[in-house]
């Protein structure tokens, strides 16, 4: 099976998500009410590989020289704290992938939910994961088109290019599934994707808009002008009713080393990255963005700070809330049993078993760099001394959230 690596960039930005927060957030705080979430990320970001956190120095007894390293926030959010994880993650599900096509469907819902999603955001995303899931599993279970088990894997993303609310959720689906006898392993019989594009678009859209329906009545929606009251919230799912979803879907993959990549790059990313950041002059931010509707372009966006900032938070997830899931074949119930049972009848062997790499190793096999080495003298080994974190009343800290009314 393809083995892929991922390397994090070797270059630093010269501007950071983080450098803009700590000019601007403080004020930014003042003025608009954050969550507690959105306030854990904020601080995390500001004070990620700073004095704040703690870290250790490395001592060379050899020529004396010192390095200072700075310990990392481990926030999802944070633009420097994905690439590690990202890898680590990534060489785990090398266990779960078999030696097959696989499909990208991406599902996306409409804009007119954004309102609702900004006052929902853990009901509207989990609904969106429940009927998109829903919505694969039984045309995979369908004979007209497969009869067997796909196995799915979904990463939730809510923002597009230029930072705005775009909610969707990435999906990989095996080119096939698993017969309900468990006998077979059954392979698509039509030309293209595996089910008609069109078809899984009016099935998702009534799932959706059924569920949240009945999230509704039991009360599981917050207030908001778009659900307030039953004229309201009908005018809004007629409207949605009327119009096409988006169901968008992308050719097998070539090899297993293609999913690897996809994986990477989607399952740990973040709203925007550092290296998009073009410059920030204390007032206005400029970053990168790729205009998918002229021609996948890319294009600088200019946006006041305050803006900018908005922007950003908007795609922070509710506390606790998991944004990739696996379905089908790959549930985590049953996942190990089911492979399994599709390897042998693919005659495809057993991976190897993972085996984790300290940080040593997987520092020195992506970058090539031996952080046990001198980089001065080549000395090894270094002594290591840590460094305490910065009592809290030094640590800056923006205002904390106001309670509500």
């Amino acid at each position: 099976m393809a083995h892929a690596d991922h390397a994090a960039p070797a270059v630093r930005p010269a501007l950071e998500v983080a450098d803009i927060l700590r000019a601007r957030a403080d004020a930014y705080g003042a003025a608009h009410p954050l969550s507690p979430q959105q306030h854990r990320v904020v601080n995390d970001l500001i004070h990620c590989r700073t004095a704040a956190l703690g870290g250790f120095k490395t001592h060379c007894d050899e020529c004396g020289m010192v390095t200072i390293q700075y310990a990392s926030c481990r926030n999802r959010h944070c633009p420097k704290c994905q690439s590690l994880a990202q890898t680590q993650w990534v060489e785990k599900q090398c266990a779960n992938l078999l030696d097959i096509g696989y499909w990208h469907v991406v599902f996306t819902l409409p804009h007119e939910l954004n309102p609702l999603a900004q006052a929902n955001p853990a009901a509207i995303y989990k609904l969106l994961f429940k009927a998109a899931s829903r919505t694969l599993l039984e045309f995979g279970h369908n004979p007209r088109w497969l009869g067997g088990e796909l196995g799915i894997t979904m990463v939730l993303h809510t923002w597009g290019q230029n930072l705005g609310q775009h909610i969707h959720v990435h999906c990989i689906v095996t080119d096939g599934g698993l017969s309900p006898d468990k006998d077979r392993w059954l392979s698509p019989t039509r030309k293209g994707f595996l089910f008609p594009t069109r078809a899984l678009s009016k099935v998702f859209r009534g799932k959706y808009l059924d569920f949240l329906t009945t999230a509704r009545r039991k009360g599981e929606l917050r207030s908001n002008p778009d659900s307030d009251d039953d004229h309201a919230f009908a005018r809004l799912t007629a409207a949605l009713r009327s119009r096409d979803w988006v169901v968008y879907t992308k050719a097998p993959f070539a090899d297993t080393g293609q999913v690897l990549g996809y994986l990477g790059r989607y399952t740990h990313k973040t709203a925007v990255s550092n290296h998009r950041l073009v410059d920030f002059d204390g007032e206005h931010v400029r970053f990168r963005w790729r205009d998918y509707a002229h021609g996948n372009k890319v294009k600088v966006m200019q946006l006041d700070a305050d803006e900018f900032i908005r922007r950003f938070l908007l795609h922070v997830l509710p506390h606790g809330f998991t944004r990739l899931r696996h379905y089908g074949l790959l549930a985590n119930r049953f996942r190990a049993t089911k492979l399994a049972r599709c390897r042998e009848l693919l005659g495809q062997p057993e991976p190897e078993p993972f085996v984790p790499e300290n940080t040593q190793a997987m520092m020195l096999r992506l970058t090539g760099k031996d952080i046990t080495v001198c980089e001065h003298c080549g000395h090894s080994p270094l002594r290591q001394v840590p460094i305490s974190m910065a009592p809290p009343e030094t640590v800056w800290q923006i205002p904390r959230p106001r309670p509500p009314p």
